[in-house]
């Protein structure tokens, strides 16, 4: 395994000092690191994988140093048009690293949304016709290829992609020095059964990626719920408001309630104003707000420089609050009923979750024709 620290020493070394992307969990002892020990003017959590990239060529256009962009590979698609449309040697030239958590690798188990992901990543590498790299786990091979790595980003002006597989890292040797955050708000799962609790029955849900959807599933199997119109999102973080501005379009006869991450609404925040532009009256969204990569490792989002019901609001939602009381969500939830949607609910919960969270039980496949079912 490679010790984190020294492996981001030795890319100072070779003069990649500046890092950013969007958090993943087989890099989380790398990304611990780095946010233990980089200044902000040297690390830059990005919205999505594509941003990230932008980031990246623009502190080059600014410095001429190589940058690191890192990612998990689930988000891959989000930063192929900034690379080939951008970065590429044909277009500006421009130098980077890109570091990337291989889910779903061949030979490795990872659950069914990574799977076909990770079974084709080498060949979408190979497509792309740019240089790349699996990262040995050795060290010492590790700092040679990644010395490779920089010399052929810079030399031939161009991203260089290196994957890296489950459990090259080690843990990381540096403290979290991070004040508690959210220590007196509710935690998501109480403030996710709060919400289901007001919004009731007979309501379609569409919950986002991560953990909340894990919450969710749980909740309705301990209670005997019914949750045959709960559509979990596995995959796509980011996705889960487009999703279910897709089924309200079409849902005549029910509310379509999309419950939501902070992370994830930043990932795509321009659905929002596609979500306003259509208005589905039957669209409501809640947004479980704990500041937090929850699911990945507890990395910062952007979310706290933002409003999150004004932005609601700019973007032409009918109605939107916030509060840190999951008590007050009955009355909101009545009152944005009256109003119609979309709107929205900032709803502050702390980070973290209860320790060993179950995972759904039916594949996708099988949720999708339970779901589609019960529409019909």
């Amino acid at each position: 395994m490679i010790p984190p620290g020294p492996f981001v020493e030795h890319l100072a070394e070779l003069g990649v000092r500046f890092h950013t992307g969007v958090p993943d969990s087989l890099l989380k002892e790398f990304g611990t690191h780095v946010m233990a020990t980089l200044p902000r003017e040297r690390h830059v959590i990005a919205a999505n994988e594509g941003g990230a990239v932008a980031i990246a060529l623009g502190y080059h256009l600014r410095t001429g140093e190589v940058p690191l962009v890192y990612l998990q590979n689930s988000g891959f698609g989000n930063l192929v048009n900034p690379l080939l449309s951008l970065a590429d040697r044909d277009v500006y030239g421009v130098p980077m690293v890109v570091l990337i958590g291989w889910r779903g690798e061949p030979g490795v188990a990872d659950e069914p949304q990574h799977v076909t992901q990770g079974r084709v990543m080498t060949d979408l590498l190979e497509a792309m016709d740019m240089p790349w790299t699996h990262l040995p786990d050795e060290p010492a091979a590790a700092d040679q290829a990644m010395a490779a790595a920089v010399a052929t980003a810079r030399e031939g002006r161009t991203p260089h992609l290196v994957l890296v597989s489950k459990g090259t890292f080690a843990p990381a040797e540096v403290a979290d020095d991070r004040a508690p955050a959210g220590a007196g708000l509710a935690s998501r799962e109480d403030a996710l059964i709060a919400a289901v609790d007001a919004i009731g029955e007979g309501v379609v849900v569409v919950s986002t990626t991560g953990m909340l959807s894990r919450e969710l599933f749980e909740h309705r199997e301990r209670t005997g719920q019914d949750a045959t119109r709960d559509f979990l999102t596995v995959g796509g973080m980011g996705h889960a408001s487009s999703i279910a501005l897709g089924v309200a379009t079409q849902e005549r006869d029910r509310e379509v309630w999309c419950l939501d991450g902070d992370g994830a609404l930043l990932m795509h925040l321009g659905a929002l104003a596609v979500i306003a532009d259509h208005a589905p009256r039957n669209y409501h969204h809640v947004v479980f707000n704990n500041g937090v990569h929850d699911s990945v490792g507890g990395q910062p989002t952007s979310i706290g420089r933002v409003d999150v019901p004004a932005a609601a609001r700019a973007l032409g939602y009918r109605a939107a609050a916030a509060t840190d009381d999951p008590a007050e969500l009955p009355g909101l939830v009545a009152a944005h009923r009256e109003v119609g949607g979309p709107t929205l609910i900032d709803l502050q919960v702390r980070p973290g979750n209860r320790p060993g969270i179950g995972r759904p039980t039916r594949t996708p496949a099988e949720s999708r024709e339970r779901f589609m079912r019960a529409l019909t």
